[in-house]
Protein backbone atom coordinates (compact mmCIF):
# COMPACT_ATOMS: atom_id res chain seq x y z
CA UNK A 1 0.00 0.00 0.00
CA UNK A 2 1.34 3.42 -0.95
CA UNK A 3 1.45 6.14 1.65
CA UNK A 4 1.16 9.83 0.85
CA UNK A 5 -1.28 12.62 0.31
CA UNK A 6 -3.95 12.63 -2.35
CA UNK A 7 -4.46 15.58 -4.65
CA UNK A 8 -7.72 16.45 -2.88
CA UNK A 9 -6.00 16.58 0.51
CA UNK A 10 -3.27 18.86 -0.82
CA UNK A 11 -5.88 21.13 -2.45
CA UNK A 12 -7.76 21.41 0.85
CA UNK A 13 -4.59 22.41 2.72
CA UNK A 14 -3.73 25.02 0.06
CA UNK A 15 -7.29 26.41 0.24
CA UNK A 16 -7.07 26.71 4.03
CA UNK A 17 -3.71 28.50 3.83
CA UNK A 18 -5.10 30.90 1.19
CA UNK A 19 -8.12 31.64 3.38
CA UNK A 20 -5.92 32.39 6.40
CA UNK A 21 -3.71 34.66 4.29
CA UNK A 22 -6.75 36.50 2.94
CA UNK A 23 -7.83 37.21 6.51
CA UNK A 24 -4.41 38.08 7.97
CA UNK A 25 -2.82 40.28 5.29
CA UNK A 26 -5.35 43.17 5.39
CA UNK A 27 -5.10 43.24 9.19
CA UNK A 28 -1.31 43.45 8.99
CA UNK A 29 -1.49 46.29 6.47
CA UNK A 30 -3.95 48.18 8.67
CA UNK A 31 -1.65 47.71 11.66
CA UNK A 32 1.29 49.06 9.64
CA UNK A 33 -0.67 52.16 8.61
CA UNK A 34 -1.72 52.80 12.21
CA UNK A 35 1.87 52.38 13.41
CA UNK A 36 3.15 54.84 10.77
CA UNK A 37 0.50 57.39 11.75
CA UNK A 38 1.46 57.08 15.41
CA UNK A 39 5.14 57.40 14.52
CA UNK A 40 4.43 60.61 12.56
CA UNK A 41 2.63 62.14 15.54
CA UNK A 42 5.44 61.10 17.90
CA UNK A 43 8.08 62.53 15.56
CA UNK A 44 6.26 65.86 15.38
CA UNK A 45 6.08 65.94 19.17
CA UNK A 46 9.82 65.23 19.31
CA UNK A 47 10.51 68.09 16.90
CA UNK A 48 8.25 70.39 18.93
CA UNK A 49 9.96 69.43 22.18
CA UNK A 50 13.36 70.16 20.63
CA UNK A 51 12.19 73.56 19.39
CA UNK A 52 10.59 74.47 22.73
CA UNK A 53 13.69 73.35 24.66
CA UNK A 54 15.90 75.43 22.36
CA UNK A 55 13.66 78.46 22.92
CA UNK A 56 13.75 77.98 26.69
CA UNK A 57 17.55 78.00 26.60
CA UNK A 58 17.73 81.02 24.23
CA UNK A 59 15.53 83.70 25.82
CA UNK A 60 12.34 82.52 24.08
CA UNK A 61 13.80 82.70 20.56
CA UNK A 62 13.30 79.70 18.28
CA UNK A 63 16.06 78.55 15.91
CA UNK A 64 15.97 79.87 12.37
CA UNK A 65 17.15 76.57 10.84
CA UNK A 66 17.24 72.92 11.81
CA UNK A 67 21.04 72.88 11.89
CA UNK A 68 20.92 74.77 15.18
CA UNK A 69 19.02 71.82 16.68
CA UNK A 70 21.15 69.01 15.26
CA UNK A 71 24.52 70.79 15.53
CA UNK A 72 24.29 71.80 19.20
CA UNK A 73 26.24 70.00 21.92
CA UNK A 74 24.37 68.00 23.07
CA UNK A 75 21.98 68.05 20.08
CA UNK A 76 18.32 68.92 20.55
CA UNK A 77 17.52 66.52 17.67
CA UNK A 78 19.58 63.44 16.82
CA UNK A 79 18.79 63.59 13.10
CA UNK A 80 17.48 66.16 10.63
CA UNK A 81 13.85 65.73 9.60
CA UNK A 82 13.24 68.72 7.32
CA UNK A 83 12.66 67.39 3.81
CA UNK A 84 13.26 63.76 4.80
CA UNK A 85 10.84 60.85 4.44
CA UNK A 86 10.32 58.60 7.46
CA UNK A 87 7.78 55.74 7.42
CA UNK A 88 5.74 57.17 4.56
CA UNK A 89 5.66 60.78 5.79
CA UNK A 90 7.69 63.74 4.50
CA UNK A 91 8.54 66.28 7.19
CA UNK A 92 8.76 70.02 6.74
CA UNK A 93 10.02 72.23 9.56
CA UNK A 94 9.78 76.00 9.24
CA UNK A 95 10.97 78.11 12.13
CA UNK A 96 11.50 81.78 12.78
CA UNK A 97 12.56 83.56 15.95
CA UNK A 98 8.90 84.05 16.97
CA UNK A 99 7.51 80.56 16.30
CA UNK A 100 7.47 77.39 14.25
CA UNK A 101 5.36 75.03 12.18
CA UNK A 102 6.25 71.40 11.47
CA UNK A 103 4.23 69.19 9.15
CA UNK A 104 4.15 65.49 8.33
CA UNK A 105 2.66 64.90 4.88
CA UNK A 106 1.53 61.40 3.89
CA UNK A 107 3.21 60.39 0.61
CA UNK A 108 1.15 57.31 -0.29
CA UNK A 109 -2.27 57.57 1.37
CA UNK A 110 -3.88 54.22 2.10
CA UNK A 111 -0.66 52.29 1.42
CA UNK A 112 1.90 53.32 4.05
CA UNK A 113 -0.18 55.84 5.98
CA UNK A 114 -3.72 57.09 6.38
CA UNK A 115 -5.02 60.05 4.41
CA UNK A 116 -4.22 62.33 7.36
CA UNK A 117 -1.49 64.95 7.36
CA UNK A 118 -0.32 66.24 10.73
CA UNK A 119 0.76 69.76 11.73
CA UNK A 120 2.30 70.97 15.00
CA UNK A 121 2.70 74.66 15.73
CA UNK A 122 4.25 76.90 18.36
CA UNK A 123 3.36 75.70 21.83
CA UNK A 124 3.07 72.06 20.74
CA UNK A 125 -0.45 72.20 19.30
CA UNK A 126 -0.88 69.06 17.17
CA UNK A 127 -3.67 69.03 14.57
CA UNK A 128 -4.50 66.94 11.53
CA UNK A 129 -5.91 67.63 8.08
CA UNK A 130 -7.52 65.19 5.69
Amino acid sequence: MRRGFTLVEIMIVVAIIALLAAIAIPNLLRARITANDSAAQATLRTISTALETYAAANNGLYPTDEGQLTGATPPYLNQPYNGNTVQGYVYTVSSAAAGYTATAKCMTPGVTCSKTNYVITTGGVLTHTD
